[in-house]
Formats: structure tokens, sequence, C-alpha cells
């Protein structure tokens, strides 16, 4: 999995573009919508509350995930370290993991998954500056690193 870094990592920025695409055409439709509604009556100006609403909560999310590209651009895809920080893989006894943004899981061309996390995550908390070969605890379990790219 190690060695599917790129790819993962392409995965990931897609995940991210779909993301924006998706949250600036919500807010288009919102803008849109109450350029529609410009008729004052109690009831449109419920609506245009409502809309409203929507539209900043789409915004939020679309500032996140501008952010989370930007996080995404720092990563150089085709660099390997041995400890565990931003921009690792980590293959553990139990699971994959991409040191990156909070995107959850990622799937591959080879069916696996992976679990795009932050350096905000509590697992990450455990393992950061780890190697492979050590162990940290999580959720009372002892987890294995198995691999660090």
């Amino acid at each position: 999995m190690v060695s599917n870094k790129k790819e993962l990592y392409l995965n990931c920025l897609d995940a991210v573009n779909e993301q924006i695409e998706r949250y600036q055409k919500e807010m288009d439709l919102i803008k849109e919508s109450m350029e529609a509604n410009d008729v004052k009556t109690d009831y449109d100006e419920d609506n245009k509350g409502e809309l409203l609403s929507d539209f900043e909560k789409n915004a939020s999310r679309l500032s996140d995930a501008r952010e989370m590209k930007e996080s995404l651009s720092r990563i150089d895809p085709d660099h390997y370290s041995e400890k565990i920080s931003f921009g690792s893989v980590v293959e553990t006894s139990g699971n994959y993991y991409f040191i990156s943004v909070p995107i959850g899981e990622i799937s591959m061309e080879d069916g696996s998954s992976v679990y795009a996390i932050s350096t905000e995550a509590p697992i990450y908390k455990e393992m950061e500056g780890k190697a492979e070969g050590d162990t940290f605890s999580f959720n009372d379990e002892e987890v294995k690193i198995t691999a660090v790219g």
C-alpha cells in the first residue's frame, strides 16, 4: 500500500475537488433561488432566512474543503519517511492510514481502503513519530505498525 502513495494522494485530491464543486454548485443554486424570490411576503422572508442559513453552511464547508486542498498541496507524494508525520502512509496490523486531511475512507484501485486522517485525529496523536515495527495503544488495543512511507 505504501507503494501506492501517489494514487492515494490523487484519490484524496479528487475527493476534495468533488467536495469543492458540490458546495459551489449548492451555493449557486441557493443564490439563484434567493434572487428569483425577491417578492416580499412573510413566507418568503422565512424561506429566505432558511436559504441564507443553508448558503452560509455551504460557504463554511466550501472554505473547509479549500483549506483541505491547500493542506494536500503541501504533501510530496514521492517523499517517503521512516517516522510517522504529516504526509505519511501508515500500515498497521488492522488498517491503512494516510496522514493528510480528514476525508475518511478512500477506496483504492486494488479494492483496498485507506483512511485519510488529519494530524488532529486521536489515533494520529498515538502514532506520531513512531516507525515500522513500533506499537501503540488505541481504544484499549495494542496496534503494530507494519509499514511507514
